[in-house]
């Protein structure tokens, strides 16, 4: 049995292997030539029987699709092996053990990374034709056969403008009218360079970031097999080999502009009025900066200022610093004899017509803020450190933590205070009933372990 396959044509391989399958053909019998012709002997085996009506599941044609257009020469005998198996295992597809299985999905991986390559990586240059018209020309070497598969992305790009896209695989030219599929191609025939190549290295240069390279990560995405193509690749030697003075100096120029903590934790305050360091410190609000004794054994810190905080421009005033300032009395631990800040300095809301409503700061706004936070801790040295909730607790890590896994038990920072991690109270100002009561009897637990603890700490100076 012999018959003519195109090797990028899935409707010709389907018609094929459901001939095959029909007649009962196993995969070992089948000998799919490199040139797409197909060779058959007779069945063979025990209980090779004809299949009268080949089924497939949905998620087979799409990934077949796929790995037909793979460079490999294996990938038809592989796509007629895996649908050989189908009619006796129907839910192959889903063992990812499966060699076959897996090989085929490979395939598809490698072809869609090659298409979204050719997508991202043709640059057109502009040539004069002999009647005066213009044309651009790109040229491009695929790694699997994904010329016919990009042809429609690029029609709809540039459906206004001639061009063609060059490859040795062959050509796609559009006239403005009909898009047709010539001959293959040499990198001789494309154009090497062009006025708007300027504007590309321009561009490029000027969003290249040095404290943002990762060398590794950036020739997994742009390969340098790609790089003859893309006017701005030229630079790219030159600017990794200058990033690290770069960086280097950017990093001092941040640290010039950030200049040194102030000496106090007066001096904090005031340097906190004026920081525009993150959005939140721009939003037109005031700072808040801690407050308490300047050696306080126990530091409190929360999230951030509240509606009321930022109007008296105390920390902790409001419903929650109620709650709080109570719970800690009960517990044995005068809220006056601790220093009580927050992770972050200035209030983030949301305008509601005249309420403002609390946002979260996000993690970047915590890390940022963090710079005055050890400012203060420094100042203050307490023995003993309380995180109220999870911003806190990354504020005082550098890393998000659980709150419920942390809570109710100390750990060592680097300068040997000890860090515990509880609820923030506004937590328990939101729930209600019995939940409410769980929580605040767990909430005053934790803070009694704390005023146990500090008692320790206190009698080991």
């Amino acid at each position: 049995m012999k018959a003519a396959l195109a090797d990028q044509d899935f409707k010709a391989w389907r018609d094929t292997a459901r001939a095959l399958l029909v007649a009962g053909v196993a995969p070992q019998d089948a000998n799919w030539g490199e040139a797409g012709d197909l060779f058959a002997g007779e069945p063979r085996g025990v209980g090779l029987s004809p299949i009268a009506s080949p089924r497939v599941p949905r998620g087979f044609i799409d990934v077949a699709r796929m790995a037909l257009l793979h460079s490999d020469p294996a990938r038809l005998a592989l796509l007629y092996r895996v649908l050989w198996r189908l009619q006796r295992q129907p839910a192959l597809l889903e063992d990812g053990a499966a060699p076959d299985v897996r090989r085929l999905h490979e395939f598809a991986r490698a072809v869609h990374r090659d298409i979204h390559k050719m997508r991202a990586f043709v640059r057109f240059r502009r040539v004069m034709e002999r009647g005066g018209g213009e044309r651009f020309v790109a040229w491009f070497e695929p790694s699997h056969r994904v010329l016919r598969a990009n042809a429609a992305f690029f029609l709809n790009r540039f459906a206004s403008q001639r061009w063609s896209i060059l490859t040795p695989q062959g050509s796609l030219p559009w006239d403005g009218k009909a898009l047709a599929e010539g001959p293959t191609a040499r990198r001789q025939e494309a154009p090497a360079d062009d006025a708007a190549e300027d504007l590309w290295r321009t561009y490029y240069a000027s969003i290249f970031n040095p404290a943002r390279l990762k060398v590794g990560a950036m020739l997994k995405e742009m390969p340098r097999r790609y790089w003859a193509n893309l006017p701005e690749a030229a630079l790219i030697p030159g600017l990794i080999a200058g990033a690290q003075a770069r960086e280097s100096g950017m990093i001092e120029r941040g640290a010039i502009e950030q200049g040194e903590r102030p000496e106090s934790l007066a001096g904090i305050a005031a340097a906190l009025a004026v920081c525009r360091r993150c959005p939140i410190g721009c939003n037109g609000t005031r700072a808040v900066a801690g407050e308490g004794p300047g050696a306080a054994a126990l530091m409190i810190v929360g999230e951030q200022p509240g509606d009321v905080e930022e109007e008296s421009g105390r920390p902790f005033v409001g419903p929650a610093g109620r709650l709080l300032r109570g719970a800690l009395d009960h517990a044995g631990l005068p809220p006056e004899q601790a220093y009580i800040t927050n992770a972050v300095k200035h209030f983030k809301f949301a305008q509601q017509g005249k309420r403002r409503l609390h946002q979260s700061p996000t993690a970047g706004e915590i890390d940022t803020c963090r710079w005055w936070l050890e400012g203060e801790r420094e100042r203050v040295r307490p023995k003993l450190v309380l995180a109220l909730g999870a911003s806190a607790a990354r504020g005082m890590l550098g890393r998000t933590v659980s709150v419920q896994r942390e809570r109710g038990r100390g750990r060592t920072l680097p300068d040997g205070a000890e860090l515990w991690i509880t609820a923030h109270p506004s937590y328990l100002l939101r729930l209600h009933d019995e939940g409410r009561r769980v929580e605040e009897a767990r909430f005053a637990q934790d803070l009694t372990a704390v005023a146990r603890r500090l008692g320790e700490l206190a009698g080991t100076t």
